[in-house]
């Protein structure tokens, strides 16, 4: 059995450490640094977006379908908390899942929408914090537990970090209020990019196309899915955009018109 790697600590952080003592919470030697960290800047750009959304805005449609900002709004803080649910899973080994079923994320929702400006603020802060704390309550091993999604995909545990990266920096672009997929952080575009693609194959989606990131190289330049179909180039956030969005700006295709393309989810 290879030994798990210990992080190796600064001299800041092992004062910081010091000084908090022993009862502060940690990240795990083998939880998902990267991921953590991208969910975390993540959060931060959200918030940040959320804090530029005037309160006379939140009645205002969205950029997904049917819903308002306060719709958004709510799912971001509800996400969070089912995220927690299923992290509480892996670390008591009692199964809790995200939702206990379709119909109750949507009333989530609904009734989140219906809070008052600051309690729905309030919502996404308490949930974020909830979260990071069962994500620091995790001991090394139970990183590894296996827990289901809401789409019904069994996954390890720490999946939900990089679920819930992309959930916050996609929403956040998603709010009107200045957020754009060209702040996305470029490791973050190629993997959402093959997140797409990936959701597509599993459901057998009848597409077939090929993207060409013009700001990329090497695998990360070309992906093909089906039998390839004609070419769509742009940067990666433009194909980000338009693959997770519909959003066609700033890109071409090789037969004329970029093509409508399946939803995400």
């Amino acid at each position: 059995m290879t030994a798990v790697q210990q992080p190796v600590l600064t001299a800041e952080q092992l004062e910081l450490r010091a000084r908090l003592g022993a009862g502060a919470r940690y990240d795990a030697a083998a939880a998902p640094h990267e991921d953590l960290l991208l969910a975390r800047q993540g959060t931060a750009y959200f918030l940040r977006k959320l804090q530029e959304l005037r309160d006379q805005d939140f009645d205002a449609p969205s950029r997904l379908d049917g819903w308002s900002h306060r719709h958004l709004i709510a799912h971001v803080g509800y996400n969070a908390r089912g995220l927690a649910r299923l992290v509480e899973w892996a670390r008591t080994g009692v199964e809790t899942p995200m939702y206990t079923s379709a119909e109750q994320r949507e009333r989530e929702i609904v009734h989140g929408a219906t809070l008052p400006d600051r309690a729905l603020r309030h919502l996404v802060d308490h949930a974020v914090v909830h979260l990071n704390v069962e994500w620091r309550d995790l001991e090394d091993a139970q990183w590894d537990h296996r827990v289901t999604t809401a789409q019904g995909r069994e996954v390890p545990v720490r999946e939900t970090a990089w679920m819930r990266a992309r959930e916050v920096w996609v929403h956040a672009a998603d709010l009107g209020s200045g957020g754009s997929f060209d702040d996305l952080p470029p490791a973050l575009l190629d993997r959402l990019i093959d997140d797409v693609l990936a959701a597509w194959r599993r459901r057998g989606e009848e597409i077939s196309l090929t993207v060409a990131a013009t700001d990329r190289s090497g695998d990360r330049h070309v992906r093909a899915l089906g039998d390839g179909g004609p070419e769509v180039s742009g940067t990666a956030a433009a194909i980000a955009g338009w693959l997770a969005r519909g959003e066609a700006h700033g890109l071409r295709c090789s037969s004329g018109e970029v093509p409508a393309v399946p939803r995400w989810f």
